[in-house]
């Protein structure tokens, strides 16, 4: 399929392909808002509960690149299917369930499911899109997942509110099978390719660009989500913003979110280097400000909303650019950029959290969001000085007859 160039519509796939990862990121990040109800029917503690959150991580760290690797000699369509599926079946066992223990086990599986979509869906719709929509095409992806945090995360807790935890467990069971069917009627079948090879998956990850890469999601993430995760003593405790306020500030925050993947896809294409790096410092001066201004509400929820636009708008150019450098082995360099981010999540809202409880007290997460921000350009220097930005033809697999016929082709867009 051709791509759509300049401004063209993208693919009606990748679309379909959206509204997956906005199930995907509610059922991830709903769980917070249902803790207290959860704790209280299955007999646990809120911070017993909280393991939730954590295994569905831990689920998507490990998860997504092991299958991405196991699902790889699947049609990538049943692949999506079987993802969507599973995760429908996952929360309908949690939903039926009275044991924190299985309920802890259906969000390992769901966990899975999620990783394997992400990996799976991310190379379906850049290859629907074309090499010179990549990053509008997973700009739109990532907007599904941030478009979760504004509707489907509050739709989700308001749900639990009227109808206990399990409401919202149910209604996502019911959309993951209708997402599934929708998948199977829009999305084509794997067009004739070349058997996939787990060898040229980790052949793929010699290549420093891609580390590299995976590097800058990771500290960018980190930094971004640190600063997040304890956004709400900030808000009320040093800004003076009062508690009823802050899911508004949230939603600014998720709104900036999504204005950020959509223009850093679209300026991501055409100018990764440059987006990349106004992306990444200009992340690094707002939280910053977050960290020195924070005194004033007005101020810090501006800066908040400007941290969901300026944090998110390189992850769009970030995962086109790990695919494009694993060549003709997409796959597992997908999953393992849906992992990368987790990693960074889990280890910066850690230290976040250690640098709350410090003397630094509610400036601490902001500065070490700052910091991590910062030591993203560590990295992307080393890709510009690489000049790893520019386009390259897909790299055959050695011993093919495409090897011993391709020539390098690039073309300069950084």
């Amino acid at each position: 399929m051709s791509s759509p160039p300049g401004g063209r519509r993208l693919p009606f796939v990748v679309l379909v392909l959206s509204a997956g990862t906005f199930l995907m990121g509610t059922t991830e990040f709903v769980i917070a808002g249902l803790l207290p109800e959860i704790a209280g029917d299955l007999g646990v503690s809120v911070s017993r509960a909280g393991l939730l959150i954590t295994v569905f991580a831990v689920g998507m760290v490990v998860g997504a690149p092991a299958m991405a690797i196991a699902t790889l000699r699947l049609p990538r369509r049943s692949t999506l299917i079987l993802a969507l599926v599973v995760f429908s079946v996952g929360h309908l066992a949690a939903a039926l369930s009275s044991s924190f223990a299985l309920v802890l086990a259906a969000r390992v599986v769901t966990a899975l499911a999620t990783g394997t979509f992400w990996c799976v869906g991310a190379v379906v719709a850049t290859t629907a899109a074309g090499p010179a929509a990549t990053s509008r095409a997973l700009g739109l992806l990532m907007g599904g997942l941030t478009l979760a945090t504004v509707a489907g995360v509050p739709l989700g807790s308001w749900l639990g509110q009227l109808s206990g935890w399990r409401g919202p467990f149910w209604v996502l069971a019911a959309l993951s099978a209708v997402a599934a069917a929708v998948v199977g009627r829009f999305i084509p079948a794997d067009e004739r390719r070349e058997a996939p090879s787990v060898r040229a998956e980790f052949a793929a990850l010699r290549d420093v660009r891609v580390w590299l890469t995976l590097s800058a999601m990771t500290l960018l993430m980190g930094g971004v989500l640190a600063t997040y995760s304890y956004i709400s003593p900030l808000l009320t405790e040093r800004a003076g913003v009062p508690a009823g306020a802050v899911p508004m500030v949230l939603t600014g925050y998720g709104l900036g979110a999504l204005l950020g993947t959509t223009v850093g896809g679209r300026l991501g294409d055409r100018r990764p280097l440059a987006t990349l790096f106004t992306a990444t410092a200009t992340t690094t001066l707002v939280l910053l400000l977050l960290t020195v201004l924070s005194t004033s509400p007005v101020t810090t929820m501006a800066l908040v909303t400007l941290l969901g636009v300026t944090g998110f708008a390189a992850t769009p150019a970030l995962g086109a650019l790990a695919l494009r450098f694993a060549g003709s082995a997409p796959t597992l360099a997908s999953g393992l950029s849906g992992a990368a981010p987790n990693v960074g999540i889990a280890v910066g809202s850690w230290t976040a959290g250690i640098a709350l409880t410090s003397p630094l007290r509610q400036t601490g997460p902001p500065l070490v969001g700052t910091v991590a921000a910062a030591l993203t350009l560590v990295p992307l220097a080393a890709l510009a000085l690489m000049h790893a930005t520019r386009a390259e033809a897909p790299r055959p697999r050695p011993g093919t007859a495409t090897d011993q016929a391709a020539g390098a082709r690039t073309q300069d867009v950084g």
